[in-house]
Protein backbone atom coordinates (compact mmCIF):
# COMPACT_ATOMS: atom_id res chain seq x y z
CA UNK A 1 0.00 0.00 0.00
CA UNK A 2 1.14 3.50 -0.84
CA UNK A 3 -0.15 6.64 0.86
CA UNK A 4 -1.09 9.76 -1.06
CA UNK A 5 -2.42 13.21 -0.26
CA UNK A 6 -4.29 15.40 -2.72
CA UNK A 7 -4.96 19.13 -2.57
CA UNK A 8 -8.06 21.22 -3.18
CA UNK A 9 -9.91 19.84 -6.24
CA UNK A 10 -12.62 22.51 -6.59
CA UNK A 11 -14.74 20.63 -9.10
CA UNK A 12 -11.85 19.93 -11.47
CA UNK A 13 -12.76 16.33 -12.25
CA UNK A 14 -10.54 16.22 -15.33
CA UNK A 15 -7.55 17.29 -13.23
CA UNK A 16 -8.40 14.70 -10.58
CA UNK A 17 -8.41 11.90 -13.14
CA UNK A 18 -5.10 13.11 -14.55
CA UNK A 19 -3.49 13.07 -11.09
CA UNK A 20 -4.76 9.59 -10.28
CA UNK A 21 -3.65 8.22 -13.64
CA UNK A 22 -0.23 9.89 -13.63
CA UNK A 23 0.54 8.64 -10.12
CA UNK A 24 -0.57 5.08 -11.02
CA UNK A 25 -2.88 5.23 -8.02
CA UNK A 26 -4.34 1.85 -7.05
CA UNK A 27 -8.00 2.35 -6.12
CA UNK A 28 -8.16 -0.88 -4.10
CA UNK A 29 -4.81 -0.93 -2.31
CA UNK A 30 -3.55 2.65 -1.93
CA UNK A 31 -4.70 5.17 0.66
CA UNK A 32 -5.78 8.65 -0.41
CA UNK A 33 -6.09 11.52 2.04
CA UNK A 34 -8.13 14.31 0.51
CA UNK A 35 -7.57 17.70 2.12
CA UNK A 36 -11.06 18.94 1.32
CA UNK A 37 -12.59 21.61 -0.88
CA UNK A 38 -13.72 19.27 -3.59
CA UNK A 39 -16.67 21.65 -3.87
CA UNK A 40 -16.91 25.00 -5.66
CA UNK A 41 -15.03 26.30 -8.66
CA UNK A 42 -15.28 24.25 -11.82
CA UNK A 43 -18.45 22.57 -13.01
CA UNK A 44 -17.75 18.90 -12.25
CA UNK A 45 -18.14 18.70 -8.48
CA UNK A 46 -20.51 15.69 -8.58
CA UNK A 47 -18.17 13.82 -10.93
CA UNK A 48 -15.25 14.58 -8.59
CA UNK A 49 -17.10 13.11 -5.61
CA UNK A 50 -18.07 10.06 -7.69
CA UNK A 51 -14.41 9.44 -8.51
CA UNK A 52 -13.29 9.76 -4.90
CA UNK A 53 -15.98 7.33 -3.80
CA UNK A 54 -14.31 4.69 -5.97
CA UNK A 55 -11.29 4.79 -3.65
CA UNK A 56 -11.40 1.94 -1.18
CA UNK A 57 -9.15 3.61 1.41
CA UNK A 58 -10.26 7.24 1.38
CA UNK A 59 -9.77 9.69 4.24
CA UNK A 60 -11.75 12.86 3.65
CA UNK A 61 -10.72 15.97 5.62
CA UNK A 62 -13.42 18.59 5.26
CA UNK A 63 -12.77 22.08 3.87
CA UNK A 64 -14.59 25.38 4.15
CA UNK A 65 -16.21 25.06 0.71
CA UNK A 66 -17.39 21.57 1.59
CA UNK A 67 -19.07 23.01 4.68
CA UNK A 68 -21.01 25.47 2.54
CA UNK A 69 -22.15 22.62 0.29
CA UNK A 70 -23.09 20.51 3.29
CA UNK A 71 -25.22 23.38 4.59
CA UNK A 72 -27.01 23.52 1.26
CA UNK A 73 -27.59 19.77 1.33
CA UNK A 74 -29.09 19.99 4.83
CA UNK A 75 -30.85 23.35 4.89
CA UNK A 76 -30.85 24.70 1.29
CA UNK A 77 -28.70 27.59 2.54
CA UNK A 78 -27.29 29.79 -0.24
CA UNK A 79 -25.23 32.59 1.34
CA UNK A 80 -23.91 35.14 -1.13
CA UNK A 81 -20.30 34.49 -0.11
CA UNK A 82 -20.68 30.83 -1.11
CA UNK A 83 -22.23 31.57 -4.51
CA UNK A 84 -19.63 34.25 -5.23
CA UNK A 85 -16.71 31.96 -4.34
CA UNK A 86 -17.43 29.23 -6.86
CA UNK A 87 -20.59 27.90 -5.25
CA UNK A 88 -22.84 28.88 -8.14
CA UNK A 89 -21.29 26.25 -10.40
CA UNK A 90 -21.72 23.68 -7.63
CA UNK A 91 -25.34 24.65 -7.04
CA UNK A 92 -26.14 24.51 -10.75
CA UNK A 93 -24.56 21.05 -11.03
CA UNK A 94 -26.70 19.61 -8.26
CA UNK A 95 -29.85 21.26 -9.55
CA UNK A 96 -29.19 19.47 -12.84
CA UNK A 97 -28.89 16.20 -10.95
CA UNK A 98 -32.19 16.77 -9.15
CA UNK A 99 -33.95 17.80 -12.35
CA UNK A 100 -32.70 14.58 -13.93
CA UNK A 101 -34.02 12.54 -11.02
CA UNK A 102 -30.52 11.36 -10.04
CA UNK A 103 -30.96 11.59 -6.28
CA UNK A 104 -28.82 8.57 -5.33
CA UNK A 105 -25.61 10.29 -6.37
CA UNK A 106 -26.41 13.36 -4.31
CA UNK A 107 -27.23 11.22 -1.27
CA UNK A 108 -23.87 9.46 -1.58
CA UNK A 109 -22.12 12.83 -1.67
CA UNK A 110 -24.08 14.05 1.34
CA UNK A 111 -23.05 10.94 3.24
CA UNK A 112 -19.40 11.45 2.33
CA UNK A 113 -19.43 14.99 3.71
CA UNK A 114 -21.30 13.92 6.83
CA UNK A 115 -18.59 11.35 7.55
CA UNK A 116 -15.72 13.72 6.77
CA UNK A 117 -13.24 14.43 9.57
CA UNK A 118 -11.93 17.77 10.80
CA UNK A 119 -8.35 16.48 10.83
CA UNK A 120 -6.46 13.21 10.51
CA UNK A 121 -3.33 11.96 12.29
CA UNK A 122 -1.49 8.90 10.99
CA UNK A 123 0.14 6.25 13.14
CA UNK A 124 3.53 7.73 12.28
CA UNK A 125 2.51 11.18 13.53
CA UNK A 126 1.68 13.10 10.38
CA UNK A 127 -1.16 15.61 10.64
CA UNK A 128 -3.57 16.42 7.82
CA UNK A 129 -5.86 19.45 8.17
CA UNK A 130 -7.49 21.67 5.59
CA UNK A 131 -6.38 25.10 6.79
CA UNK A 132 -4.50 24.94 10.07
CA UNK A 133 -4.92 25.29 13.81
CA UNK A 134 -3.63 27.16 16.86
CA UNK A 135 -0.53 25.11 17.60
CA UNK A 136 -0.30 26.59 21.12
CA UNK A 137 -3.15 24.28 22.09
CA UNK A 138 -3.89 20.63 21.30
CA UNK A 139 -5.73 20.27 18.04
CA UNK A 140 -8.48 18.43 19.91
CA UNK A 141 -9.33 21.77 21.50
CA UNK A 142 -9.54 23.60 18.17
CA UNK A 143 -12.92 24.60 16.79
CA UNK A 144 -13.79 22.96 13.46
CA UNK A 145 -14.36 26.45 12.02
CA UNK A 146 -10.74 27.34 12.77
CA UNK A 147 -9.38 24.20 11.13
CA UNK A 148 -11.03 24.98 7.78
CA UNK A 149 -10.27 28.72 7.74
CA UNK A 150 -6.93 29.19 9.54
CA UNK A 151 -4.04 30.70 7.59
CA UNK A 152 -1.94 31.79 10.57
CA UNK A 153 -0.13 28.48 10.82
CA UNK A 154 1.00 28.64 7.18
CA UNK A 155 2.14 32.24 7.64
CA UNK A 156 4.04 31.22 10.76
CA UNK A 157 5.72 28.37 8.88
CA UNK A 158 6.88 30.88 6.25
CA UNK A 159 8.38 33.05 8.99
CA UNK A 160 10.08 30.07 10.65
CA UNK A 161 11.58 29.04 7.33
CA UNK A 162 12.83 32.59 6.73
CA UNK A 163 14.53 32.61 10.13
CA UNK A 164 16.14 29.28 9.32
CA UNK A 165 17.41 30.62 5.99
CA UNK A 166 19.04 33.43 7.96
CA UNK A 167 20.95 30.92 10.06
CA UNK A 168 18.67 30.94 13.07
CA UNK A 169 16.97 28.02 14.81
CA UNK A 170 13.82 27.03 12.96
CA UNK A 171 10.60 26.59 14.90
CA UNK A 172 8.11 23.96 13.84
CA UNK A 173 4.49 23.07 14.42
CA UNK A 174 4.94 21.09 17.65
CA UNK A 175 3.83 17.53 18.37
CA UNK A 176 3.77 16.42 14.72
CA UNK A 177 6.59 15.26 12.47
CA UNK A 178 4.90 16.73 9.41
CA UNK A 179 1.75 18.72 8.67
CA UNK A 180 -0.05 18.67 5.31
CA UNK A 181 -2.50 21.43 4.39
CA UNK A 182 -4.43 22.94 1.49
CA UNK A 183 -6.73 25.99 1.63
CA UNK A 184 -4.10 28.69 0.95
CA UNK A 185 -3.06 28.45 -2.67
CA UNK A 186 0.65 28.78 -3.35
CA UNK A 187 0.08 29.67 -7.01
CA UNK A 188 0.09 33.40 -6.30
CA UNK A 189 3.70 33.53 -5.15
CA UNK A 190 5.21 30.41 -6.73
CA UNK A 191 4.94 30.49 -10.55
CA UNK A 192 6.45 27.00 -10.77
CA UNK A 193 3.28 25.63 -9.14
CA UNK A 194 5.12 23.01 -7.11
CA UNK A 195 4.15 21.80 -3.63
CA UNK A 196 5.71 24.13 -1.07
CA UNK A 197 7.56 22.90 2.03
CA UNK A 198 8.12 25.42 4.82
CA UNK A 199 9.41 24.32 8.21
CA UNK A 200 7.59 21.02 8.83
CA UNK A 201 4.50 22.04 6.84
CA UNK A 202 3.66 20.89 3.31
CA UNK A 203 1.14 22.90 1.27
CA UNK A 204 -0.33 20.96 -1.65
CA UNK A 205 -2.86 23.54 -2.85
CA UNK A 206 -1.39 24.78 -6.13
CA UNK A 207 -4.43 26.70 -7.28
CA UNK A 208 -6.57 24.08 -9.03
CA UNK A 209 -9.63 26.24 -8.43
CA UNK A 210 -8.04 29.15 -10.26
CA UNK A 211 -5.25 29.22 -12.87
CA UNK A 212 -3.05 26.57 -11.27
CA UNK A 213 -2.64 22.81 -11.08
CA UNK A 214 -3.97 19.98 -8.95
CA UNK A 215 -1.33 18.07 -6.98
CA UNK A 216 -1.19 14.53 -5.64
CA UNK A 217 1.82 13.55 -3.51
CA UNK A 218 3.23 10.32 -2.16
CA UNK A 219 3.26 11.05 1.57
CA UNK A 220 6.33 8.93 2.24
CA UNK A 221 8.62 9.62 -0.72
CA UNK A 222 7.38 13.17 -1.47
CA UNK A 223 7.24 12.34 -5.16
CA UNK A 224 4.35 14.22 -6.70
CA UNK A 225 2.29 14.37 -9.88
CA UNK A 226 0.20 17.22 -11.21
CA UNK A 227 -2.56 17.93 -13.64
CA UNK A 228 -2.34 20.26 -16.58
CA UNK A 229 -3.21 23.91 -15.93
CA UNK A 230 -6.81 23.48 -14.85
CA UNK A 231 -8.18 26.54 -16.61
CA UNK A 232 -6.94 25.01 -19.89
CA UNK A 233 -8.88 21.84 -19.13
CA UNK A 234 -12.03 23.98 -18.88
CA UNK A 235 -11.33 26.72 -21.46
CA UNK A 236 -14.90 27.98 -21.82
CA UNK A 237 -15.83 27.91 -18.13
CA UNK A 238 -15.18 30.38 -15.36
CA UNK A 239 -13.87 28.72 -12.20
CA UNK A 240 -13.46 30.65 -8.99
CA UNK A 241 -12.37 33.86 -10.63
Amino acid sequence: MKRYVIGDIHGAYKALVQCLERSNFNYEEDELICLGDVADGWTEVPESFDELLKVNKLVYVIGNHDLWLREWFKFAATPHIWLSQGGQNTLDAYIRLLEGGDTKRQVSHENLLEKAVDYHVTDDNKLFVHGGFNWHHPIEQTLPYTMVWDRNMWQAAAYWQLQHNRGMKMDKVPNYDEVFIGHTTTSRFDPELKPVHLSNVWNVDQGAGWEGKLTIMDIDTKEYWQSDIVSKLYPDIKGRG
